[in-house]
């Protein structure tokens, strides 16, 4: 039974000893327009930039709903290592807009959130259609927008949860097998 202990106890100082720190998801530090601002003019473009590297993906996606519920982004979301931005059509009627993401953090997993801006003067813009609505959401696919990503540096989660699995499978054989005492065996026959 010392023996079982020894193996399970040395397993799992195997296993402490190889983790890594946890892989935080990405959050927003910085978004332009600001969270809350107040503007006379609507911006160009949305700008949003994390903590860490965001993945080029897919997934991620910038869409602007203005007061009456109309999409204002056009054109690719575009993202530069931890800055994710999309182009604005120029903006219409006063109020509160919103602007919706949802971007693939560098620990592999979706985040999303809103940033309330409010515009305190109409524009003579109009809102996108069809779609130009739904290309708000669509990745740049061009020569420029690859060249300027880069690879993540961090592993999926569940290749460590795998290979703690692994390791603890591993420790629990060599602990039943230095466990059994030979002289039991001839006792059992």
């Amino acid at each position: 039974m010392r023996k079982a202990l020894l193996a399970l106890a040395i397993s799992g100082v195997a296993l402490l000893g190889t983790a890594t720190p946890a892989l935080a998801h990405n959050v927003l530090i910085n978004s332009d327009p600001a969270n809350g601002a107040s503007v006379a003019k609507g911006p160009a473009k949305v700008t949003l930039t994390f903590d860490q590297y965001v993945q080029n993906a897919d997934v991620n996606q910038i869409a602007v709903t203005g007061p009456d519920g109309s999409q204002w982004a056009e054109g690719p979301v575009t993202v530069e290592n931890n800055v994710l931005s999309a182009p604005l059509r120029p903006l219409g009627p006063a109020g509160k807009y919103t602007v919706g993401y949802r971007v693939l953090s560098a620990d592999g997993h979706p985040v999303s959130g809103e940033i309330p801006f409010t515009l305190t003067a109409a524009g003579n813009g109009t809102p996108a259609k069809g779609d130009a609505a739904k290309a708000a959401g669509a990745p740049a696919n061009s020569p420029a927008a690859a060249s300027s990503s880069s690879s993540s540096s961090g592993v999926p989660i569940w290749v460590w949860i795998a290979g703690a699995v692994v390791l603890l499978a591993i420790g629990l054989t060599v602990a039943l097998r230095t466990g059994r005492d030979p002289g039991s065996e001839k006792a059992d026959q």
